[in-house]
């Protein structure tokens, strides 16, 4: 059996099996390095936090400070390689700080436990993340938007079981997708709302001895209050990852229905659109064939996202309360989609911007039976019961005589002759509007973290350990 002395922040000096050891570290060197430019914000926050109430000299605060700002770009390109011996992202940024200002590295732990420290990187991550994903959702919007725009009132059918069933529009067509993602955008506040509760000086789940000040902790981050269950610090974990997968499965669930439209709608039997050359691909058999793979690819990837969210519900449900080391085993399936999403929707935003309408082959599909119901209604309206006319027209229908009125366009709100285009944009910019807002300050919070101005005066030098 071979064995190490480890180098973990635990480490007692005592030897262990290397198997179990990369058993227990399993993708962290991998996946912390997503983390840590948000853990090196959080240990900013929190030697200076240490140092204003004095429990950390404020030279030695502002050198933690200092290194850390050094620290931050390395962080954020991912070029710190992190030594599966040191287990994790928390281990090496502490080693990296340790190498830069020696023993005053090591200070960076006072009143806190690793449990805090990856609650609070990953809560830091999830408010970043939920705003480059409403950003990336905004603009696909905005594309559908200008699809709309230029093709509201272009025909074509309305389908119900894969059949034609009513005129529509691809402006109609369009607006469904476009309102959808307005809905799901319009969660994002809640989400937003549920991340807005500071984790750190929860320590391990039960808070630390010291007279530390969490609510200073939570100012510096930009948090509006501070978490202040403990112990719930740790049972949240799962909660709020959770609440972020839900929502990108529920805007899955849209995405999956556009990716099939793509699909079937650029198809011969179809063609009323065109894919843009730069997203298909051909066949290496098959001189004829361009073959809508990221359509098809998108559509799996939605399904994906359905699978990851399942997937992170089942390892982090049936626990107790507190912390259990199954909790390590849900970042992956959470930074998967995080990272499949952003693609995604950059993706599909460039296939709509592409996207072209093939009107004749729209125009030709426009069958008269598609005004059956039009026509039911018109009859239905005048005073006879609906029954009735439902009856007539299918009776004309089969006698080869039924006449469509094809100029006619209801104009209610989300009929085709009204799709409300100015109102959907409204929203939109409204939505974009509340990103922006906390895209500002997100992007502020690194250098007012490294700032050595403004720091409160420690009630007394006491540098307690």
């Amino acid at each position: 059996m071979a064995q190490a002395t480890p180098t973990t922040l635990w480490a007692k000096g005592l030897p262990l099996d290397q198997a179990i050891h990369r058993f227990t570290v399993g993708e962290d060197p991998q996946l912390d390095l997503q983390l840590l430019p948000f853990d090196c914000l959080g240990s900013a926050a929190h030697a200076r936090m240490l140092s204003e109430v004095g429990l950390l000299k404020q030279a030695d605060g502002q050198r933690l400070v200092r290194a850390l700002a050094d620290l931050y770009p390395r962080l954020v390109a991912r070029e710190l390689v992190i030594d599966p011996a040191l287990e994790d992202g928390h281990t090496a940024l502490e080693a990296a700080l340790v190498e830069a200002v020696g023993d005053t590295g090591k200070r960076i732990h006072l009143a806190r436990s690793r449990n805090d420290q990856v609650v609070l990187a990953l809560r830091l991550l999830q408010r970043q993340a939920i705003v480059d994903l409403g950003n990336g959702l905004v603009e696909l919007a905005r594309s559908l938007l200008r699809f709309a725009q230029r093709h509201a009132d272009q025909a074509l059918p309305g389908f119900t079981h894969l059949r034609r069933a009513m005129p529509s529009s691809v402006g109609q067509w369009a607006v469904a997708y476009l309102e959808g993602l307005i809905e799901e955008l319009d969660a994002l506040p809640g989400l937003w709302q549920r991340l807005d509760r500071c984790p750190a000086g929860s320590a391990a789940g039960f808070g630390v001895p010291l007279p530390i000040d969490r609510e200073r902790s939570a100012e510096l981050l930009g948090f509006s209050r501070v978490q202040r269950a403990t112990i719930d610090a740790q049972n949240g974990r799962a909660r709020h990852s959770q609440a972020i997968l839900d929502w990108l499965a529920s805007v899955a669930l849209g995405l999956e229905k556009l990716c099939w439209d793509l699909c079937l709608y650029s198809g011969e039997e179809y063609g009323y659109f065109a894919l843009p050359d730069a997203a298909t691909t051909g066949s290496s058999i098959m001189p004829n064939k361009r073959n809508p793979d990221v359509a098809e690819l998108g559509r799996g990837r939605c399904r994906e996202l359905y699978g990851l969210a399942q997937t992170h519900r089942q390892i982090m449900s049936g626990l107790p309360s507190s912390y259990h080391r199954d909790f390590q085993l849900g970042k992956a399936p959470l930074l998967s989609a995080l990272n499949l999403s952003g693609e995604l929707f950059d993706v599909l935003r460039r296939v709509i911007d592409g996207l072209q309408v093939r009107a004749d082959r729209a125009d030709a599909a426009m069958s008269s039976d598609l005004f059956a119901a039009d026509r039911a209604s018109e009859l239905a309206a005048s005073g006879m019961p609906f029954r009735d006319a439902y009856k007539q027209v299918a009776a004309e229908l089969a006698a080869g005589n039924f006449v469509a009125n094809h100029g006619a366009a209801d104009a209610h709100v989300g009929a085709r002759g009204y799709l409300a285009l100015d109102v959907a944009e409204e929203e939109l910019d409204a939505c974009a509007g509340w990103i922006n807002q906390h895209q500002q300050s997100l992007s502020a919070l690194p250098e007012q973290l490294f700032s050595l101005h403004g720091w409160r005066q420690a009630p007394a030098a006491t540098d307690k350990d």
